[in-house]
């Protein structure tokens, strides 16, 4: 007969990292990185389509 032993059960932990949540959370900084990001990269185009520095356009 096969020796039967029982099997260790995995205790699955909630992935707090990339979870939505109120304050200065990972989550919370990833997704602000990714909009500055964005923005940054609006600038420049902004900037390379009107041929005008950003405090020009801004009327400064």
């Amino acid at each position: 007969m096969s020796d039967h032993t029982p099997e260790a059960q995995e205790t699955v932990e909630p992935d707090t990292e990339n979870q939505p949540g109120f304050g200065w959370t990972p989550y919370a900084e990833l997704i602000n990185g990714r909009f500055a990001m964005i923005g940054f990269v609006a600038l420049l185009v902004l900037q390379f389509v009107t041929r005008q520095d950003f405090f020009t356009w801004l009327g400064f």
